[in-house]
């Protein structure tokens, strides 16, 4: 979701810059940056953004250049006298003298000085909102060329997660074989003995084999990885959707890591771990 873009516009003896940023989030929340001459506007410029950008971080900047014409302005007296009585009394009471810097700094101030003219005709909007439009265009492009590389990475990634899992398969045969093997001994040892119930017995040994066995979490790993990809081809936005495929990804390598019982399975599922949390990272990028 992170992406940048720039438009502007000539207006006679102004020129308006619109600027679009957008940062990962799980939501959409907007903030506008925009002179008094367009904060009639406010919601359609909103509308504008959640339509085509849809989630993330997003801020809009417009500013005005005026080309050499005079422009008239007025002074916000109401605001100036809070902003001076509240910085004031604030000096007093923490003991600080009141700066002689205290008045241009204060001129400085968002609203403080404001254009006579608050309001910008039909043609003027018009205008503006085809360069906030392009803007946010340039926005979603960038979006997209990121989208490209992102694909290229989670598919990467998956590949090495499925081909990871593939290389447990015969570590797999192994361990059930040694599994056996020390049954079979254990098994020996009691019969010499004779002192075992062989129903109590071959109810704990089910118990114990389904305890070790991984075949399931193996496979619904597997369809997992393979949704994850086919979700990937879709056009409509599915950020949401691949962050819950994870997350039901991320709870089968664990019970593959748990149920294991051989350090080489568990080493192959801290490399498993490590790309999928790769991908959850990069997950927060996508809508």
């Amino acid at each position: 979701m992170t992406g940048y873009g720039k438009a502007h516009c000539r207006l006679n003896d102004k020129e308006v810059i619109v600027e679009v940023r957008s940062l990962n989030g799980k939501n959409l929340d907007i903030n506008l940056k925009i002179p008094p001459t367009y904060k009639d506007k406010d919601q359609v410029i909103r509308g504008l953004l959640a339509k085509k950008l849809q989630r993330g971080k997003i801020e809009l900047l417009i500013n005005i250049d005026n080309l050499g014409s005079d422009v008239p302005y007025a002074l916000n007296k109401t605001l100036f006298e809070k902003y001076f009585h509240e910085i004031s009394n604030l000096s007093n009471k923490l003991g600080a003298p009141v700066s002689t810097e205290l008045i241009p700094a204060i001129l400085r101030l968002p609203e403080v000085i404001q254009q006579e003219n608050q309001k910008a005709d039909e043609e003027e909007w018009t205008a503006v909102q085809n360069a906030i439009s392009e803007a946010i265009k340039h926005t979603d492009e960038f979006r997209a060329s990121e989208g490209t590389h992102l694909l290229e990475d989670f598919n990467n990634r998956i590949h090495k997660i499925s081909n990871l899992l593939n290389s447990i398969e015969p570590l797999d045969k192994q361990r059930i074989e040694t599994v056996k093997q020390k049954i079979n001994k254990a098994l020996d040892a009691l019969k010499e003995e004779n002192s075992y119930d062989p129903n109590r017995f071959e109810q704990e040994l089910i118990y114990y084999l389904e305890k070790i066995d991984i075949t399931e979490e193996k496979v619904r790993l597997q369809k997992h990885l393979d949704y994850f990809l086919d979700t990937l081809e879709v056009d409509e936005s599915s950020g949401k959707k691949l962050g819950f495929i994870s997350q039901e990804m991320g709870r089968e390598i664990n019970t593959i890591g748990s149920k294991a019982y051989d350090s080489d399975i568990q080493k192959i599922v801290v490399e498993m771990k490590d790309e999928l949390e790769k991908i959850k990272e990069q997950l927060m990028n996508i809508l």
